[in-house]
C-alpha cells in the first residue's frame, strides 16, 4: 500500500487531465503516455479526476476505470492524489475507498455551493472525515471562483484543528494571497500544526504564492517543466532565478487561464507536446477556432524562440 499524504508535501503535483478520443469515449492508451510525460518532467506527484481533469462529466465507472488505470502506470514512482468531490457522501466515500484500496496517497475534497457558510463547511468536513473513519488524508479544494464556496482562514484553522486527517490545502482564491500569509502567520501564532499548501490557478500567481508561505503547485499547465523548475529554484533561494524562468511562459500561462477556454488551449497544447491524441475536451466546452488556433501558433511559437534564446 502507498505511504499516505502528509503535511511534509511540497514541490509539483500536476493535476492530470482525461485525454479523449474524438467521438468522446476515454483513451486509455494516452492515459499512459500523458502519465509517462508528466512523469518525465520531474514531477513530485499527480493528481486525477480534478476539475480539469473533467471529473464531473465521467461516469462512476469511467472515473473509476481511469484512476486504477493511472496509478497502475505510476506504479508507486511518485504520490497519486484522487478527486472525489461529490455532494452524494456514499459516492464520495466509496470513490475514496476505491482510491485508497488502489494505491492513492490521499483524496481531494472540495466544498459545494450549498455549503454557504463557514459553519455549513466545518460541519461537512468534520462529517466527511468521519465517513471515511479518519484514516483518509484530505486535501481541501478551496476554488471559490467554481465551487461558490468561500472558506475564511478562521473555518480553515477550525477544520485543521478538529480533523486531524485535513494535510493539505490546495489554495486557488483569487485574489487569495493575503489568506496563504494570514493562515501562515495566524497558525504560527497559535501554535497550530503546519499543513501543506499547494497552489492552482494554472499557475498564474505561483511566484507570488511561494513567497508568502506556500509549499509548490497543484495544477495543469501544460509545461509542467516550468512548475518544477520554478519551485526547486524557489526552494534552492534562487528567487529571481525563479521568477525569469516563470517570466519566459508567462504569456503562455495567462492565455492559458481563461475560464472555460483554457482547457481546450491546454489540452491541444499537450497534443502537440505528444502527450496525447486528441485535444477533445468532452460537452459541454467548445472546440477551439482557427483564430484561436493561429494565437496559440504565434504564442508557442514565440515561447519557443525565448527559450532557445535562453539556452
Amino acid at each position: 500500500m502507498a505511504e499516505k499524504l502528509n503535511e511534509q508535501a511540497k514541490g509539483v503535483y500536476i493535476i492530470s487531465a482525461t485525454p479523449f478520443f474524438d467521438d468522446g469515449s476515454i483513451d486509455m492508451e494516452s492515459a499512459d503516455r500523458l502519465t509517462d510525460f508528466y512523469l518525465d518532467k520531474g514531477v513530485t506527484g499527480i493528481t486525477i479526476l480534478g476539475m480539469m481533469g473533467e471529473a464531473q462529466k465521467l461516469t462512476p465507472e469511467e472515473s473509476k476505470t481511469f484512476m486504477d488505470r493511472v496509478i497502475a502506470r505510476v506504479a508507486g514512482r511518485v504520490p497519486v492524489v484522487v478527486g472525489v468531490s461529490n455532494t452524494n457522501m456514499d459516492a464520495l466515500v466509496s470513490l475514496s475507498n476505491s482510491a485508497m484500496d488502489a494505491g492513492a496517497t490521499g483524496v481531494m475534497i472540495a466544498p459545494y455551493a450549498e455549503l454557504n457558510s463557514d459553519q455549513k463547511i466545518f460541519d461537512y468536513y468534520v462529517a466527511v472525515d468521519k465517513a471515511l473513519a479518519s484514516s483518509i488524508p484530505i486535501i481541501y479544494q478551496d476554488f471559490p471562483l467554481s465551487t461558490k464556496a468561500p472558506v475564511s482562514v478562521d473555518c480553515l484553522m477550525d477544520i485543521i484543528r478538529e480533523v486531524p486527517q485535513m494535510v493539505m490545502l490546495k489554495h486557488e482564491d483569487w485574489p487569495g494571497l493575503n489568506k496563504i500569509s494570514q493562515l501562515r502567520k495566524r497558525s504560527e501564532e497559535e501554535g497550530l500544526r503546519r499543513i501543506s499548501i499547494l497552489c492552482g490557478n494554472g499557475g498564474l500567481y505561483l511566484p507570488q504564492e511561494l513567497a508568502r508561505g506556500a509549499d509548490g503547485a497543484m495544477t495543469g499547465f501544460a509545461y509542467p517543466e516550468m512548475l518544477v523548475g520554478v519551485c526547486e529554484k524557489f526552494a534552492a533561494g534562487d528567487i529571481d532565478g525563479a521568477e525569469d524562468l516563470f517570466d519566459l511562459y508567462l504569456p503562455v500561462i495567462k492565455h492559458e487561464q481563461q475560464p472555460g477556454y483554457g482547457l481546450a488551449v491546454r489540452k491541444e497544447t499537450l497534443m502537440r507536446r505528444g502527450a496525447i491524441t486528441s485535444a477533445k475536451v468532452r460537452d459541454p466546452g467548445e472546440p477551439m477556432t482557427d483564430d484561436d488556433m493561429r494565437d496559440l501558433d504565434r504564442l508557442l511559437s514565440r515561447l519557443e524562440s525565448r527559450l532557445a534564446a535562453r539556452g
